[in-house]
């Protein structure tokens, strides 16, 4: 029986989705937008069905495509480490290493430290991913990342993790000094603050249940991309809620925010470096180096913005 299936269709597929169009998945692989096409449409005959709904402006997935793309992605995960894998043991060094970094945290300390990574001569490709909340694990858990710089809480079920803890993250409750809360007596009562609109940074899972905090139930929420936009709508009075100390502090003392006293805190969460475990003879040189050197920069460098 001929496998009809091939992984660089499969990546044309997980690209298009993640793009979200022809051209842009074309451009992030280094092809033209008729090289996709043909791709597709002749993975689609050989299959006997559609993979793409082409009614509309733009084509979409279809059910028979998104479970395509669902399982396939667990393929193109497996071939990347597979691919990994006999590299790093044939030199071994890895050839490419995937950095997830939690929103939380400025990339200029990792970009300083990569300058001296690359001094060592590794030869290794770096790639640097954002992620919000338990998408720090998520990106650990599907394969997307090998080192995850910010994970926060306890790992997901089934273990299989390796930690490092960078340190224990505090948040406070913080508004704009023109929002309504502002005004009120502390501590702040949770029936004082259900009654405004909480600003909540979207988990990035893609795989693992996303996590949310901070939240009440019956509040109105605002669910923006990162951290960073929350620290802007909470400036911007938009919404209220919980920033890590270091965040709402620097923005207070511009006059930009007022961290209020609640009557029930949020509670002092650990973050880690993370890794999937592996025996010291399984893992390359440039990624001990990595991790060795990511054990040793310090919580408030990192939340610096």
């Amino acid at each position: 029986m001929t496998i009809k299936l091939s992984l660089e269709a499969l990546e044309v597929i997980d690209a298009i989705d993640r793009k979200g169009s022809f051209a842009a998945a074309a451009e992030s692989l280094y092809r033209v937008p008729s090289a996709l096409t043909y791709t597709i449409r002749r993975l689609e005959e050989d299959l006997g069905l559609e993979l793409f709904d082409r009614s509309g402006h733009r084509a979409t997935l279809t059910q028979a495509g998104l479970e395509l793309l669902k399982e396939g992605r667990f393929l193109l995960d497996a071939a990347h480490t597979l691919e990994r894998r006999v590299q790093r043991i044939a030199t071994g060094v890895e050839t490419d290493i995937s950095i997830a970094v939690s929103d939380l945290f400025d990339f200029k300390p990792i970009l300083e430290l990569l300058q001296d990574f690359y001094q060592q001569g590794f030869g290794t490709r770096i790639k640097l991913w954002r992620e919000v909340y338990g998408g720090s694990w998520d990106a650990l858990q599907s394969g997307r990342a090998d080192i995850s710089i910010g994970a926060p809480g306890d790992a997901p079920p089934g273990g299989g993790f390796a930690t490092h803890l960078l340190g224990q993250l505090e948040f406070v409750f913080a508004v704009a000094p023109h929002h309504p809360l502002a005004h009120l007596p502390e501590p702040l009562t949770a029936s004082d603050i259900v009654q405004h609109r909480v600003v909540a940074a979207a988990d990035s899972s893609r795989n693992l249940p996303p996590r949310t905090s901070g939240i009440l139930s019956g509040q109105d929420i605002l669910t923006v991309p990162d951290m960073q936009t929350k620290l802007q709508a909470q400036i911007a009075g938009v919404a209220i809620g919980y920033l890590p100390r270091l965040l709402a502090e620097a923005a207070a003392e511009k006059g930009q925010l007022l961290i209020k006293q609640v009557s029930e805190p949020k509670l002092v969460g650990p973050t880690f470096i993370a890794w999937r475990q592996q025996r010291p003879s399984e893992m390359g040189k440039a990624m001990q180096w990595l991790l060795k050197q990511c054990a040793q920069l310090p919580l408030t460098q990192l939340l610096s913005k």
